[in-house]
């Protein structure tokens, strides 16, 4: 008979003990102890078992369990005499940062502090006991009662002395989801007051800290040592790229076919793995994301479980806010091409916006892309970083997306379907219309400083992509004829549906009067270019090639239209 699917369950002890269904991870103790690594850093997707493995450390390590390692009977770790005998035997001090998520510096340093304070209230017994001597025991009350803003990034250096001297024994620190409130920070625009506070409090308690046997950290991202890790050169990170607990974090196609026997789904496992398979860890291939994989045990029914759950804001702010080049490139990995680009692991907020390595870097961090190859460091160009090749992660991902760039559009109004019919008619009135409408709404969405209007258009050559991908191939930006055009819709059904070639242009004062000779000029770019050349090559005839040229001055837009492909 199968398990029960206990989906949201992050609790070790509570899955263990009510036999819920459990893909045993518990080989990951073993390796992070024998590694010896001071402190570790442990970067992955969101819902890839984080939580429930730094939950699985505290209910192994915790001297709060001692001779109660039962739930561990029939798991890999406890075949290992060894292990065993280190179950029960370590302080551990356990805090998750997962629910910092506030619009506001002042907010998000208050629920740290709830946090810390919380800490020294679950360890009250300290303030009791004999170990402590007056002084600190009035600090000690007064960091569960009320913790300062300057005293809270000393409270985990101070917690783990106490704890020290009280068991004789150095302490095991768990942060889970560390960099959950820097992201939010980052979105928000208080980055760098965050990144003060919680910097002085990661260097005392993971650096400074004499009465420390080991800490572990988990995330998204590798946050720059630069910027948050300053000093921590004995820091090991552990990113999607790296070779380490590579089966530690999601599921082997091996776990997820055999919980799909257990529970009468064998003959799904192709179109699991088309909607969920592609993860990359290090050298291991075939990782599925084990959000998703519980919630189809589950209900048995396909859909994007782990993209509808994760936080997307940013990733949807970094794409709705790049440049031009960086909207293209994300087209094609829409269209299911791959790209080779410089990615850049080391997260630096401050840089999202002008580098593009960066905000590919942490779409690779956040799950949404997977490394298919990379060039060593000893193979690329000295005067560049090594080149990685990327495409999206798996069906699931792609459907986010999808449905990201849709509500972009649904937002603004619900006419942009209608300028889409419109295009297809040929209704160059209606396109206009709806156009300027649509321009007028979403400028300022996709460019708050309306520096360039490139912006918008390459968004909306993303919604092209959403409403159209069934009856065309949309391309951008490739060479057909004597140049490269900007977008062109190549017809599933050559008999059913027109060529249509669109070319964006700015409108240039100095060498035209109007708007519309902008069009003009944008059209008469397709013509003596050839860029129908593609489509003529297929066999579409030039009377059934349409083009626009549109022209655009800020939010202002005309759209120009012209039959045949001469």
């Amino acid at each position: 008979m199968a398990r029960t699917v206990a989906v949201g369950i992050q609790d070790f002890s509570a899955v263990m003990e009510r036999d819920y269904f459990y893909v045993d991870k518990t080989d990951f103790i073993r390796e992070w102890w024998d590694s010896g690594d001071s402190v570790t850093l442990v970067a992955r997707p969101r819902r890839f078992g984080k939580t429930l493995n730094l939950s699985m450390l505290e209910r192994f390590f915790s001297l709060k369990y001692e001779g109660d390692g039962a739930v561990f009977e029939g798991l890999s770790i406890w075949e290992d005499e060894k292990y065993r005998g280190l179950q029960g035997t370590y302080p551990v001090i356990s805090l998750s940062f997962a629910n910092v998520k506030e619009r506001d510096f002042k907010t998000a340093c208050y629920r740290i502090r709830q946090l810390l304070m919380k800490l020294f209230e679950q360890n009250r017994f300290l303030e009791e006991s004999s170990v402590l001597s007056d002084a600190e025991k009035a600090y000690y009350g007064r960091m569960c009662a009320g913790m300062s803003v300057e005293e809270a990034p000393m409270a985990l250096y101070q917690l783990s002395d106490y704890l020290c001297r009280f068991y004789g024994k150095k302490v095991v620190i768990l942060l889970d989801e560390y960099d959950t409130p820097m992201q939010e920070a980052y979105v928000h625009g208080y980055w760098e007051e965050l990144v003060f506070f919680t910097r002085s409090m990661f260097h005392a308690a993971f650096k400074a800290n004499p009465w420390l046997e080991r800490g572990m950290l988990t995330g998204i991202t590798q946050i720059s040592k630069e910027s948050m890790f300053s000093d921590l050169n004995h820091l090991k990170v552990v990113t999607a790229t790296s070779g380490k607990y590579e089966e530690a974090f999601g599921f082997t196609e091996q776990e997820v076919f055999a919980a799909l026997e257990e529970f009468g789904l064998g003959d799904e496992k192709e179109k699991v793995k088309f909607w969920y398979d592609g993860f990359v860890f290090g050298n291991h291939t075939d990782i599925y994301n084990p959000w998703s994989i519980l919630n189809f045990l589950d209900t048995g029914k396909y859909g994007a479980y782990w993209a509808n759950t994760s936080a997307n804001s940013l990733a949807g702010k970094l794409i709705q806010e790049g440049g031009r080049r960086l909207k293209v490139s994300f087209e094609k990995l829409l269209a299911g091409e791959r790209m080779k680009c410089p990615v850049e692991e080391q997260i630096v907020y401050s840089q999202l916006e002008q580098s593009e390595a960066a905000v590919w870097g942490l779409l690779v961090a956040g799950g949404y892309l997977k490394v298919l190859g990379y060039e060593r460091m000893d193979e690329a160009k000295a005067c560049g970083s090594p080149m990685y090749e990327l495409t999206l992660t798996n069906n699931e991902t792609k459907s986010m997306f999808y449905t990201m760039v849709q509500g972009w559009f649904a937002r603004v109004d619900s006419d942009y379907s209608d300028f889409i019919q419109a295009l297809l008619m040929g209704d160059v009135w209606a396109m206009n219309e709806y156009m300027n409408r649509v321009a007028l709404g979403t400028f300022s969405f996709f460019d708050k400083n309306g520096r360039e209007p490139e912006r918008f258009y390459h968004g909306f050559v993303l919604g092209l992509i959403v409403e159209l991908e069934g009856r065309y191939l949309v391309r951008s930006n490739r060479e057909s004829g004597f140049g490269r055009y900007d977008v062109m819709l190549m017809p599933r059904e050559p008999g059913k549906d027109d060529g249509i070639i669109l070319e964006f242009k700015v409108h240039n004062f100095r060498q035209e009067g109007s708007m519309q000779e902008t069009a003009k000029a944008a059209l008469l770019q397709i013509k003596e270019k050839r860029y129908a050349e593609e489509l003529l090559e297929c066999g579409l005839p030039p009377e059934r090639i349409q083009m626009y040229g549109f022209a655009f001055r800020g939010k202002e837009v005309w759209i120009g239209r012209a039959g045949g492909g001469g």
